[in-house]
């Protein structure tokens, strides 16, 4: 298993040299959501690296992306970021908002499926349901697109491309803190199921996901 890792933001340019006095500058229930993550643990199929993260959405920001690998081939990859307002924020209602990216590609007979975006939005809210995980105010799109090649990739098959956007408000706990390790979780089944893994093995570190796992093991093709 990898542990997480990643960058945090406080809206201001700091360099890794300045890490420490930036940390120390932030809430402290941001900070210990970013240590939790930074520690988790991760199924081995998912590769995750620091990126940098957004600065204009919320006051505090922290940023992972991951891919889901499987020998030399990327199954699916994608984007999640922790914001935090420590007044509030309306929209939200809370003080803690996740937003994700997830896309990968599907085969042609899942991406004929009539139902799929309301079945890749169920993935969603199964994944955090679960992880018995409390959240409020989910919002996001499901888009499919299809790419046919012409001229010199005229011999690639069709493809289609699943991209799921959405974002969540985490139930905070004690301390204002939330769950941030069970929501990376619940977001990492969902990549998986996306990628077409099967579950994690009962018993394992991260088993009890309890998802169904879409049936394709093509990566992205690169043009």
């Amino acid at each position: 298993m990898a542990a997480a890792q990643g960058h945090f933001s406080d809206h201001s340019d700091s360099t890794d040299d300045a890490d420490s006095a930036q940390e120390s500058a932030v809430p402290r229930a941001f900070q210990q959501a970013v240590d939790a993550l930074r520690t988790a643990q991760l199924r081995p199929e998912i590769e995750m690296d620091p990126t940098s993260p957004p600065k204009r959405l919320a006051p505090y920001a922290y940023a992972l992306e991951a891919a889901v690998v499987e020998g030399d081939e990327d199954l699916a990859d994608g984007r999640l970021v922790l914001l935090h307002d420590p007044a509030g924020h309306e929209a939200w209602q809370g003080g803690f908002r996740l937003v994700t990216l997830v896309r990968a590609e599907l085969e042609p007979e899942m991406a004929a499926d009539p139902l799929l975006p309301e079945v890749c939005w169920s993935w969603l809210t199964g994944a955090l349901e679960a992880r018995g995980l409390a959240y409020g105010e989910p919002s996001g799109t499901v888009t499919r697109a299809g790419s046919h090649y012409f001229g010199g990739l005229s011999d690639r098959r069709p493809a289609t491309q699943i991209e799921i956007r959405a974002s969540w408000t985490p139930r905070e706990g004690r301390g204002g803190v939330p769950d941030s390790v069970a929501h990376l979780a619940a977001w990492c089944d969902l990549l998986c199921q996306v990628a077409g893994l099967p579950p994690t093995p009962a018993g394992s570190v991260d088993s009890g996901t309890g998802v169904v796992s879409l049936p394709q093991r093509r990566g992205p093709q690169q043009a």
